[in-house]
């Protein structure tokens, strides 16, 4: 499905919440309602929203000892973690034990860049990996190389990782459909959501859920309607696309410059949220937003909270009404 090529909505106004610590990569919201997302310095975080005229909560919950980036909360309270430096980790909130790690490897190749996970009611955990020739520090080098190396694993309970997809481009965001008849993984450098089917007639084949996006989509999350939210976390850049299209030396080289330039990220914010078919019911977007490189959205109770890799807070805003879906 491609969506209609239009501005977005007006995002409502942001509230920003302070949480003492940089990058808020990924959020997600546990069962007691409480925002979790994990910051640079290897903490995850448990956050309280405040009321009205409130205080916000931080409490730090663990330490992965490397830099913690995509959540799912597990049905039995634990939390999958996705370190960009360890792995895919487990944690249990209320232990004072070390995280356990689940997956350091696949196919005898360390996990450069794990990325993000989701985990189906059989204890299945579908994961992704951004990039095989890139770690976090050098993100903009995969993005600019255009590199194809990202993967979608799945971890059975008591099994190995094993690869569902490979070749992607920059392997970002993972979720499950509410029917958990696919699961989907943001392709943040080619523009789209790739749809693998899990059940039905299609199993075992994949194909693209929304394409042809404004931005680049990165952590992606679904609400309890079904409704699959993902954050933009920049805008399409023509001279990045017309790069693409050079040979593999020019792209290379253009990377390790953009590794050593390290272009700041633009304010502002668009978020997309996208039916269970792939038509966009939400597009809303604030173009002088005082928050940058929005890296994930979530939706709790009528509000959106928003996080990012470079910012010290959260963002929370309320939901407007969808739009009429887009064919």
């Amino acid at each position: 499905m491609r969506p209609a090529k239009r501005a977005a909505s007006p995002l409502p106004p942001l509230g920003l919440l302070g949480i003492g610590a940089r990058g808020p990569e990924d959020v997600v919201v546990d069962g007691g309602g409480r925002v979790l997302t994990g910051t640079d310095d290897g903490r995850i975080l448990r956050i309280t929203l405040p009321a009205p005229g409130g205080v916000i909560r931080v409490e730090e919950i663990a330490r992965t000892g490397g830099r913690p980036l995509g959540l799912d909360v597990l049905a039995d309270g634990r939390l999958l973690v996705c370190d960009a430096e360890r792995g895919l980790l487990r944690i249990a909130p209320e232990s004072a034990g070390p995280p356990e790690v689940l997956a350091a490897s696949v196919a005898g190749r360390p996990l450069r860049f794990c990325s993000n996970a989701a985990a189906a009611a059989d204890g299945t955990v579908y994961f992704s990996v951004s990039s095989r020739r890139y770690g976090l520090a050098h993100w903009q080098a995969d993005i600019v190389e255009h590199s194809g190396t990202g993967q979608l694993l799945r971890l059975r309970p008591g099994g190995t990782p094993e690869v569902l997809l490979d070749g992607l481009h920059f392997a970002n965001g993972v979720v499950l459909s509410a029917d958990e008849s696919y699961v989907a993984v943001a392709e943040t450098g080619a523009y789209r959501l790739t749809r693998l089917w899990l059940t039905g007639p299609r199993a075992g084949r994949h194909d693209t859920l929304v394409g042809d996006l404004p931005g680049f989509p990165d952590n992606l999350s679904r609400s309890a309607a079904g409704t699959i939210w993902t954050a933009l976390a920049a805008p399409r850049q023509p001279p990045l696309e017309w790069l693409h299209r050079t040979p593999a030396g020019v792209r290379r080289r253009a990377g390790a410059a953009a590794t050593r330039l390290r272009p700041p990220p633009r304010r502002g914010v668009r978020v997309l949220g996208i039916d269970p078919a792939g038509r966009v019911l939400h597009d809303l977007g604030r173009g002088r937003a005082r928050f940058r490189m929005a890296t994930s959205v979530c939706e709790h109770r009528g509000r959106l909270i928003l996080g990012s890799l470079v910012e010290r807070a959260i963002a929370v805003c309320d939901l407007p009404s969808p739009a009429p879906p887009t064919p």
